[in-house]
């Protein structure tokens, strides 16, 4: 039997009130970098639109230097206590009352005009699901070429693949339809950073929500700035390997489409969809010792944890 998660459902019918006025809210999850936060909420009032609100969520017990900044702006101020963006980001979505809920990392900064690019694509009903193009400074290999917006559903070849490994963008410049969201945790409280899975909570959400049977769209018009970060190789591939076993466990139709990713990328093949950077990544490039440890360590982390909170299935109700 699949999970709910895993049910690949007819992309849901439109209505002429499933979109009034695209109101949006900007979320920005925060764990005391103060500076970064100040550069960011800086960016975030320069934009053209502006957002109808620009909320701060403080994964602290709560901090008053964070507050001040927040007030200092004119940004809201929430605390989510549990520490692991998951849990903050899905604070947010609980509690903003806007159509769409935006989200950027604390350290990026939006281009002026990223509000406009991002909000376009959901005046399709169906779309619930935006990502905009990450820059990271110094330069990488992501060049920032914009390109035309490109879509994604679940009636799209390789759709899964594409949603859960990379091919759709980064939570770092994303925004998501409440109402899409609404009844869930649209945000796995195992993956992402603070949590055990420190990886691709954006990834998962992405594939439930196209499971359902909403519509994704990646625009590269929308650009955020966004510091190139180091990798500990270990910590990552662990991860990693965590995140596939989990994959297997909760999307048992897309099993093969899994196997089949794995060994291409493993056989350094490249990616038939649109992807930065395109090559084997670094967990494949490493040696096999090092993937050997990684494996090992990453069952022993998915073991542990896969009985831990579980997300909240929703399944859209169909007419």
């Amino acid at each position: 039997m699949s999970s709910a998660a895993d049910q690949d459902l007819k992309p849901p019918a439109s209505s002429s009130n499933d979109n009034p006025k695209l109101t949006c809210s900007v979320v920005i999850c925060t764990v005391g970098r103060l500076e970064l936060l100040r550069g960011c909420l800086g960016a975030v009032f320069q934009m053209l639109p502006a957002a109808d609100e620009v909320m701060v969520v403080d994964n602290t017990p709560g901090t008053a230097a964070i507050q001040a900044i927040a007030a200092e702006f004119g940004a809201r101020y929430v605390v989510e206590p549990a520490l692991g963006l998951s849990r903050a980001r899905n604070c947010g979505m609980a509690q903003s009352l806007s159509a769409v809920v935006a989200y950027m990392d604390d350290d990026a900064t939006p281009k002026r005009d990223w509000l406009r690019h991002i909000l376009k694509p959901f005046e399709d009903p169906e779309v619930a699901i935006v990502t905009g193009e990450v820059v990271f400074h110094p330069a990488t290999t992501n060049s920032a070429v914009e390109g035309p917006p490109r879509t994604l559903s679940n009636r799209d070849p390789q759709w899964f693949e594409i949603a859960t490994f990379g091919g759709l963008g980064l939570g770092s410049n994303m925004a998501l339809r409440r109402s899409a969201c609404a009844g869930r945790k649209v945000f796995d409280e195992r993956l992402g950073s603070g949590a055990p899975f420190n990886i691709a909570e954006e990834n998962y959400a992405f594939a439930s929500l196209l499971a359902s049977g909403f519509r994704a769209a990646h625009v590269p018009a929308a650009v955020v700035f966004h510091p190139a970060k180091t990798l500990n190789v270990l910590k990552f591939a662990t991860c990693a390997f965590a995140y596939w076993l989990l994959l297997l466990a909760e999307f048992p139709n897309h099993r093969a489409e899994l196997i089949r990713y794995l060994f291409r990328r493993w056989r350094k093949l490249p990616l038939p969809w649109p992807r930065d950077p395109q090559g084997a990544g670094e967990i494949m490039c490493a040696g096999w010792r090092l993937q050997l440890r990684a494996a090992a360590a990453g069952l022993f982390l998915f073991l542990r944890h896969r009985g831990a909170l579980r997300q909240a299935t929703f399944v859209r109700n169909q007419s």
